[in-house]
């Protein structure tokens, strides 16, 4: 039962709202808070109301919760200073929560407010023949999340990699292969040697300033069709998705398209050629560029002096492609914050081009990811890569696993289940925009706000329920004994799922699910230390309700953690 919408039909229906026709139930269904679980289930603010009828809002809350019946959902509805507080019914929540969650099953939470609609997220976007590290993992794990909450409120997500596998840097590369390496050597060094490679091209290059003149020429030859160089390219590019693969492999994620900025190459001349035609370029120290005078942001640089193009170039004719291709509803680029400007650039020119999905385009941005040692800098070394942060986590549990349940089945693939997830969780944790510290120590807790605490809970609820081995019906449950505050703390957090999970859409901040999922487990383990549920002493209905709400509660929480990309172990 939709509480809020219920609510919003009664006050709609006072005598007072007659003469408010401005007020109608959408509106007032928006104005409806959640408030402190002490204060009330729900509570409709009076503030609006002063102005129109000439009174006081506490007074006017006062008068309107004195005109409001209790009913079979409508436990009561007080007033509390300016607001209308309404306390539900406790047993009408837990049958309308449980017949609901108990019949939806995996669809929990699900909805179709995307229905129809195209989301486009562009995420990851790591460069061909480096190596994939921490840093990247932000971009990667924010925008599964996005994709699968999207897909979860019936929107059509078409999740995008849009590799870094193009310029100056593979010219340089490939002079480098041709003087110091091998194929050989490369398929089997992989992503490291390469590097290695680019590193010791850019000493020599120090000494030698013609290998760049080398590396430029490669990239014309390229950028003209040469196949010899394209060839040892697409060697560079497969070497390196193979190594990503992996690393995708182990965190869960996986794309729709891989269309890095290769594949723009011969997609941008249309969008220059248009630019020019609605005199929207200018020429500034030979420089072809867009002004954005109008939105009080920098010129937008769209062509160098020398005639080649750049991010924003490529960036365009990306947009233009996905508009074409995929007609998005929106588009999500997901990327860290020092790119705020060259978005807000991208989108305004767009804007200036005269197409109005342009506002359907939104820059998703992130805060830095860090170890306990410092900021995370390839110049000074302090780099750790993917795979090994993946493998020390894995391993620490591990040991955790061995030191406190060294009999448990599958031990290695929970350990990774767990593993990853608390590296995940401690990503989503926080709002994206703040920055990031890896703390093995914290992120491996299974006490506190950890992806492993909230695994547990799951594992806890699984092997409860397998023990009861009940199957559980609706027409079994006595309803009413779940009338405590650990039961309807459960079932406040199950009811709004839905509405967690659109907020998270809405705001584009993976987190708020994230912290939702955290509150979920420390009621259920409020719940599970303060009441009997198999015990012999517990009455067959009052069993099969809490029985109920343990297996919703274990649902949700399975759900949820799938949303945010991480696995949910049934044992640990």
């Amino acid at each position: 039962m939709n509480y809020k919408q219920h609510i919003a039909e009664l006050l709609h229906a006072l005598p007072a709202f007659a003469e408010l026709p401005e007020l109608d139930i959408p509106t007032l269904y928006a104005q409806i808070e959640t408030p402190d679980r002490e204060k009330g289930d729900f509570a409709f603010p009076c503030f609006r109301l002063a102005k129109a009828l000439k009174q006081a809002p506490p007074a006017i809350a006062t008068e309107l919760a004195s005109q409001i019946a209790t009913n079979d959902w409508i436990e009561q509805a007080v007033a509390t200073g300016p607001y209308i507080n309404f306390f539900i019914n406790k047993a009408h929540l837990a049958q309308s929560v449980l017949t609901h969650a108990l019949s939806a099953g995996n669809d929990l939470g699900r909805s179709n407010t995307g229905a129809g609609k195209n989301v486009v997220i562009d995420y990851s976007s790591p460069n061909i023949a480096k190596p994939f590290h921490v840093g990247h993992l932000r971009s990667t794990v924010i925008g599964q999340a996005l994709y699968n909450i999207h897909e979860h409120l019936g929107y059509n997500s078409i999740g995008v990699n849009h590799l870094g596998d193009w310029g100056t840097q593979f010219g340089k590369l490939i002079v480098a292969y041709r003087m110091w390496s091998n194929a050989d050597e490369i398929k089997t060094g992989g992503i490291p040697a390469l590097n290695a490679l680019y590193v010791r091209y850019h000493d020599a290059a120090k000494l030698d300033p013609s290998l760049d003149d080398q590396a430029r020429q490669v990239l014309l030859q390229m950028e003209q069709g040469n196949e010899e160089d394209l060839a040892t390219w697409r060697f560079f590019y497969d070497i390196s998705m193979q190594a990503f693969e992996q690393v995708y492999g182990k965190l869960g994620v996986s794309f729709d398209h891989y269309t890095g900025e290769s594949f723009y190459q011969d997609k941008m001349q249309p969008v220059l050629d248009e630019l020019d035609a609605k005199g929207l370029t200018e020429i500034s120290e030979g420089a072809r560029i867009v002004n954005l005078d109008q939105f009080k942001l920098a010129p937008c640089l769209v062509l160098r002096a020398d005639g080649g193009t750049l991010y924003h170039t490529r960036d365009l004719a990306t947009a233009f492609y996905r508009k074409a291709t995929f007609d998005f509803d929106k588009v999500l680029y997901v990327t860290a914050s020092d790119q705020s400007l060259h978005f807000s650039q991208l989108f305004r020119v767009i804007e200036r081009m005269g197409y109005d999905w342009s506002a359907d385009m939104y820059h998703v941005p992130f805060g830095l990811v860090s170890l306990e040692t410092g900021k995370l800098s390839t110049r000074s070394g302090n780099v750790v890569l993917m795979e090994e942060l993946i493998e020390s986590a894995v391993a620490k549990v591990a040991d955790i696993i061995e030191e406190k349940n060294p009999n448990l089945a599958n031990k290695a693939q929970v350990a990774e289940q767990i593993g990853v997830g608390a590296i995940v969780f401690n990503d989503l944790y926080n709002q994206r925009i703040k920055d990031v510290t890896f703390s093995f120590e914290k992120m491996l807790s299974f006490e506190g706000e950890t992806g492993p605490f909230v695994q547990y809970a799951h594992a806890r609820a699984t092997t409860l329920l397998n023990k009861a081995s009940i199957n559980i019906e609706p027409s079994t449950i006595d309803f009413s004994v779940l009338n405590d505050p650990e039961s309807q703390n459960l079932l406040y957090d199950i009811y709004f799922l839905g509405d967690k999970i659109q907020e998270a859409a809405d705001k584009l901040e993976p987190y708020l699910l994230t912290r939702h999922m955290v509150a979920t487990a420390s009621h259920f383990n409020k719940f599970y230390q303060t009441h009997k549920i198999l015990d012999d002493s517990v009455p067959q209905a009052t069993k099969h309700a809490r029985l109920a709400l343990v297996k919703v509660t274990r649902d949700m929480i399975r759900i949820g953690l799938g949303l945010l990309g991480i696995q949910a172990p049934e044992q640990m």
